[in-house]
């Protein structure tokens, strides 16, 4: 597998899916989730806003679309700018998104080296790249160069035997079980030592 190939896994990792539809924001939910973070009631939210406390009701239920006057009130209230009420804070927020990969039915990308079965291939915008791996190579001599990408990697030796080899450390005997993470723009290659092809995971990953 050289290079071209790797960024071509990649490649696909990122683009191939279904896309995803952003779910538009619920701007009463999210008045709501600032005011609970602060533990107020309604009464003390409406306070500190300058809003009457129907008002501020109206709007968490969606009975009452605000103004921008109100909207900064509401922004100044809380100790926040108008854009962060339309934004939610991603950290801590769930998104929800799950796939499983069945045995075999991963998306298989052959090379004269490695036989890949892509997994999760039908989630976009993911931050890992999974997938497993048979090692045909049997030999450095059947690679054209280093493997080398962005990113850092992890390799887990799933049945048979392998030898990782990398541009800076001494070869490294594998058998099943073992695993290695690495800074992935290091160059590396694997070959299998065993009789049958070995398989190992890989996770890559693509931020």
């Amino acid at each position: 597998m050289v290079k071209s190939e790797n960024a071509s896994l990649i490649r696909i990792a990122r683009e191939n899916g279904h896309e995803e539809t952003s779910v538009p924001l619920d701007l009463g939910l999210r008045v709501r989730e600032l005011r609970k973070e602060r533990d107020w009631t309604l009464e003390q939210a409406a306070q500190q806003a300058g809003l009457a406390r129907s008002t501020l009701s109206k709007i968490e239920n969606g009975q009452m679309s605000p103004t921008y006057d109100a909207l900064k009130k509401l922004a100044v209230g809380l100790g926040i700018s108008v854009p962060q009420l339309f934004t939610p804070p991603t950290k801590g927020q769930v998104n929800g998104r799950m796939t499983v990969t069945r045995t075999g039915d991963g998306q298989e990308q052959v090379t004269a080296t490695y036989e890949h079965e892509l997994l999760a291939d039908q989630l976009t915008k993911k931050n890992m790249l999974p997938y497993r791996a048979r090692i045909r190579a049997r030999s450095m001599d059947e690679f054209d160069g280093w493997v080398r990408h962005d990113g850092e990697e992890f390799l887990y030796v799933l049945t048979g035997t392998v030898r990782l080899y990398t541009e800076f450390y001494e070869p490294v005997e594998m058998k099943r079980g073992d695993s290695a993470y690495y800074d992935a723009t290091m160059g590396h290659n694997v070959i299998s030592t065993s009789a049958d092809d070995a398989t190992i995971l890989w996770v890559t990953s693509l931020v």
